[in-house]
């Protein structure tokens, strides 16, 4: 199976977990087979294999969120990145390129596309499985995976299909609808759209380059600035007539809010947390080390990181996102692709970072212009280069590197360092990247 998946998403709705990087997909919070820790992309990543082992896998997102992807799934996964954000049709329309010139994807093979975070059963992705064989036995130019509704919703898209059956055409499209025109859709044997659908792969590629007129990939790519944004539904699937859909009837949910997120937690508390017995239906995220105490709380959910604190009843959490547009405040958490860091303390001329490396990896070689920078070595092991001179460093090591001071740090065993960073003008933009010959 090729399949494609979507990953997007501003990191409002669930703040403030989330944020312009860690999107709901990467918040470690939902529980694996084993207990641990997972986020809805290694539970899908998860999935997937599970369903098919030889399923090849491309995550088609933005800049701004590969190192997160990096962190979670390695190098497991191709990534095919976007220059910018140019909405689902473009987006596709570059994966579907990258596949066939770096992937060696031959027009006839079948490909799915999907979002990156549905909360399914495992049954989902064996859908999934048969949907990319359909695509490719060419019984239809497009094949789409529609999930059986189980209440009026205003959130999803409407599939109307000719007939009841399993598999069945098309008839038409309807957009997100009031409750009212929902429930007729219902009446009518409507069925929401998931944005899950497949098609074999040189019936995209005919249809991008008679839209977008390029090349190549490499063409694509450069011009992808100048794309219109618009969705793959009004590009393509609501102007084709030759269509059938595939009827999905397993458990499918949206976790797009703090309301339906919970719905899918193990355990009421997550983190350092304790509720009295006299709340109910309430919840509890603490991804700080301090702890938070609830009582008499109903239908609420308490979520709590170094980006801020929410208190909200569970319903009017849906209605976050104009609240959190209007703040104004720097990521203070990030997953990057060799570990994490999380902003300990800002003043108006320095600040203090946490970082966490991950074995086997390091920063980039660089300096900085207009700041100096201590490291202090928490735990683990590793080799700072300054300069081009390397050492080792340990526990209790500090390590200064006045402006100027080329300079990077590698992991042999997990390196947690406390970072200061001193000047009058600390920005993200200040640093110069250089090549590394000393260290590896």
């Amino acid at each position: 199976m090729n399949i494609i998946l979507l990953s997007g998403g501003s990191g409002q709705r669930l703040w403030p977990l989330s944020n312009d990087i860690r999107s709901k997909q990467f918040i470690r919070i939902l529980t694996g087979e084993e207990g641990q820790v997972e986020s809805m992309l290694t539970r899908v990543y998860r999935q997937i294999l599970s369903a098919d082992r030889e399923a090849k896998v491309t995550i088609a997102t933005s800049k701004k969120q590969v190192s997160v992807i990096r962190n979670q799934l390695g190098d497991r996964v191709d990534v095919c990145v976007e220059p910018c954000r140019r909405d689902t049709f473009p987006a596709i329309c570059l994966a579907a390129a990258y596949l066939q010139e770096r992937q060696g994807v031959g027009e006839e093979e079948g490909v799915v596309v999907c979002p990156v975070d549905p909360y399914v059963e495992d049954s989902y992705f064996e859908a999934l499985k048969e949907l990319g064989r359909m695509a490719e036995q060419g019984e239809a130019n497009l094949s789409l995976l529609g999930i059986e509704p189980t209440y009026a919703s205003e959130k999803y898209g409407y599939i109307l299909p000719v007939s009841g059956d399993r598999v069945s055409r098309v008839n038409t499209f309807r957009e997100k609808p009031d409750v009212a025109a929902a429930e007729k859709y219902i009446a009518e044997g409507a069925l929401w759209n998931g944005g899950v659908f497949a098609f074999r792969l040189g019936y995209l590629l005919e249809k991008a380059r008679e839209m977008l007129s390029f090349r190549d990939y490499g063409d694509l790519f450069a011009r992808y600035e100048s794309l219109q944004k618009i969705s793959f539904d009004y590009a393509v699937a609501e102007g084709e007539k030759d269509i059938q859909v595939l009827r999905y009837g397993g458990q499918w949910k949206d976790l797009g809010t703090w309301n339906t997120f919970t719905e899918a937690m193990a355990e009421p508390v997550l983190g350092r947390g304790i509720l009295n017995d006299t709340c109910a239906n309430t919840h509890v995220v603490n991804e700080l080390n301090i702890p938070i105490l609830c009582m008499g709380c109903r239908d609420m959910v308490v979520a709590a990181s170094s980006d801020g604190i929410l208190v909200s009843d569970k319903v009017q959490s849906s209605y976050i996102k104009p609240y959190v547009e209007r703040m104004e405040q720097q990521i203070m958490y990030a997953e990057k692709s060799w570990g994490s860091f999380t902003v300990l303390d800002v003043q108006e001329d320095s600040l203090t970072i946490k970082i966490v490396l991950l074995p086997g990896h390091g920063l980039y070689y660089h300096s900085h212009e207009n700041r100096d920078e201590v490291w202090t070595v928490m735990s683990g092991r590793g080799r700072v280069v300054l300069d081009g001179a390397e050492r080792a460093v340990g526990p209790g090591d500090v390590v200064s590197m006045p402006a100027g001071c080329k300079h990077t740090v590698f992991a042999d065993a997990e390196l947690k360092i406390i970072e200061v960073q001193l000047g009058e003008n600390i920005t993200v933009e200040d640093k110069c990247k250089y090549p590394l010959e000393t260290g590896k």
